[in-house]
């Protein structure tokens, strides 16, 4: 099995190897899994293209490691434990025998529905057992899955297709999330609508009891075409460099941009990273419980633990349906020992009082985690002391949508923690800090932009159909440097802390919007004439969003317009990128060739206007103190 560290000496070993030897090193984890055929080579690389390969001229399937080589010596073993949003149901468990069985169903039924390697297919769906199912099902016959988060608009899910020219949706007719009932398929109809050409069927699983909109030539039932079918299904040969899938991510350009992740270095990276972040040992129950439309539940929900084999759980509901006690309720009725979430689950639990876990025992916690956004010290210590009773360790996990994997973390009871510090790199991340010119900060007590300098296998091959954009955003900052967008501290012992986004993207709750992007939909507005989006301190969500908006005649009922403009927002993206501050303003302080000046605001949203610089060089420095005046 593949490589678990248990010691700081083996962490330390590890990385040397790592970084003297690094194809040597990553043969050795990839030896451990089945191959069709072994690879050529290990490695071919070129960042100023760019242009990475691992396992070169090696073919497998991503899921004969997820499922088929487990079905001998843990087939009776839980996969899946399923549970639902309302407590009073039942939840579901799949074995790996079935979980193959329902995923090999699955496959079949695509095949019989026009779906080959290659293809793409679009998820819009809830948390549900068969998103999982789904996604493998795809992985099974070599299409390419691309799953869109069930909370964004009709408009994004629409601009998603279209990029990928999807072949199939999958969705289910209606999703439960706490209190509210939301009309997913509702939402497929309406993004068809707006042109989506090449979507030639939707497959829908019934979520609910409620009556559904149906097209007989394009709409098919997922009990209709699925249970009747076959659960023997060959998987079909991938070369290692083939598309697993396309994930889109915000960009600061408005557009959002298909992230590409390919089998076989994908299959390496997050099964290594799995067992050794989270110290999973056999017959561990772990929860990660974030949605499968974003990476973290690519990577942590569904392949990192069914690739080591783990027992792994799903959740359709929220942290505070039916009460704040939910998360803790779960943990402790299947007995959970790692558990990974969100600084923003972590706040707002926080905020409704310990009396909410400390009702429950959480005796079988092992590991505690955090994703999505550095976590503050108050968070950190209330995880620490309250839901771990400082006895589990807080594994503080820094990666991104682009790098498929965790890459600096601690290693549960490994690594020495400190509060908000990501700590150390995982072995084979190479990570750097560097100067605004591109040159290499050594040393430690240092503050840079943190690049990565070596190629690692999980990393992104490409923007999907836009490879130049790819070489722009992520590669061409620094020469043979992976520039990740974010600004980090290393201190004293070489540990490192993320300070957060250098560029004019906001991270809310953990997920990336671009600025450019809300401002295109609050744009949309007939009254915005120009708007301005910058992030602030939330105290929940960690980043939150203020608008700056210029109008083009009065507004009379400001509470309604900004309704309006939130009403707009939501239906262009979603409810996520509502902003939580809106503005109005005469003007917006620009630079002399009409450059938006961002710090300025930023300074202003964030309530400190102690010291914005020098703003004489403004085209219009008057403006800087009416925004100040009128800051909410």
């Amino acid at each position: 099995m593949t490589l678990q560290i248990k010691t700081i000496e083996e962490y330390n070993t590890a990385y040397q190897k790592s970084v003297e030897n690094p194809e040597g090193f990553w043969a050795e984890q990839a030896e451990t899994f089945t191959w069709q055929k072994k690879w050529d080579k290990v490695l071919e690389w070129d960042f100023k293209k760019p242009d990475v390969k691992w396992f070169v001229g090696g073919t497998l399937n991503i899921t004969e490691n997820c499922l088929d080589r487990h079905l001998t010596t843990r087939g009776d073993q839980v996969a899946i434990i399923w549970e639902p949003n309302e407590p009073s149901q039942d939840f579901k468990t799949y074995t790996y025998k079935e979980l193959h069985a329902e995923v090999c169903k699955c496959a079949n039924a695509l095949k019989a529905q026009g779906i080959g390697k290659g293809d793409r297919v679009c998820f819009y769906m809830p948390m549900v057992a068969e998103l999982a199912i789904g996604v493998l099902a795809c992985a099974r016959i070599g299409a390419i899955h691309s799953v869109v988060f069930a909370g964004f608009s009709a408009q994004a899910l629409a601009d998603r297709v279209k990029d990928a020219q999807a072949k199939m949706i999958i969705c289910s007719d209606f999703n439960s999330r706490g209190k509210k009932h939301i009309p997913v398929k509702q939402v497929v109809d309406e993004a068809i609508a707006m042109g989506c050409d090449s979507v030639e069927k939707v497959l829908v699983y019934k979520n609910g009891r409620n009556e559904v909109t149906w097209n007989d030539n394009l709409d098919i039932w997922w009990h209709d075409t699925v249970d009747s079918q076959s659960a023997d299904c060959p998987a079909e040969p991938m070369d290692s460099e083939d598309i697993l899938f396309i994930l889109y991510t915000s960009g600061s350009t408005g557009k959002p941009k298909g992230v590409v992740h390919t089998c076989g270095g994908y299959m390496v990276y997050t099964c290594f990273s799995f067992k050794n972040v989270f110290q999973y040992d056999d017959g561990d129950i772990y929860w990660c419980t974030a949605d499968i439309g974003w990476i973290t539940g690519h990577s942590y929900i569904v392949y990192g633990p069914l690739l080591a084999g783990a027992t792994t759980m799903m959740f359709e509901g929220v942290p505070t349906y039916p009460n704040s006690g939910r998360f803790w309720d779960i943990c402790d009725k299947h007995k959970v020992n790692q558990f990974y979430t969100a600084p923003t689950a972590i706040r707002a639990l926080m905020a409704k009082g310990d009396e909410w876990v400390s009702r429950y025992q959480l005796d079988s916690i092992k590991v505690l985690g955090s994703v999505g956004e550095p976590i503050n010290i108050e968070a950190w210590n209330w995880y620490n002391k309250v839901v771990g009773k400082e006895k589990a360790p807080i594994v503080d996990t820094w990666w991104q949508t682009e790098t498929g994997g965790i890459m600096i973390s601690p290693l549960a009871n490994i690594t020495p923690l400190k509060p908000c510090y990501a700590t150390l790199p995982l072995p084979g991340i190479q990570a750097c800090l560097v100067d605004t010119e591109g040159n290499e900060i050594e040393g430690n007590n240092v503050e840079g932009l943190l690049c990565i300098k070596f190629p690692w296998p999980s990393m992104i091959r490409t923007t999907y159909g836009d490879h130049e954009r790819c070489r722009q955003v992520y590669f061409s900052a620094f020469e043979n440097k992976y520039f990740t967008g974010d600004g980090a501290r290393r201190d004293e012992n070489g540990m490192y802390r993320i300070i957060g986004r250098v560029d004019d993207v906001i991270n809310v709750s953990g997920h990336r919007m671009g600025t450019a992007e809300v401002e295109n939909a609050i744009n949309e507005h007939s009254n915005v004439v120009e708007s301005a989006v910058v992030g602030y301190p939330h105290d929940i969500k960690g980043q939150g969003i203020y608008a700056y908006v210029i109008t083009n005649y009065p507004v009379a009922d400001q509470d309604a317009f900004r309704k309006e403009i939130k009403d707009t927002v939501s239906r262009e993206i979603g409810p996520i990128a509502k902003p939580d501050k809106i503005q109005i303003v005469s003007g917006l302080p620009k630079t002399r060739s009409g450059k938006i000046m961002r710090r300025i605001l930023r300074k202003i949203a964030s309530g400190d206007t102690s010291n914005l610089g020098d703003i004489s060089t403004l085209l219009n420095p008057d403006i800087v103190q009416e925004v100040k005046d009128g800051a909410i």
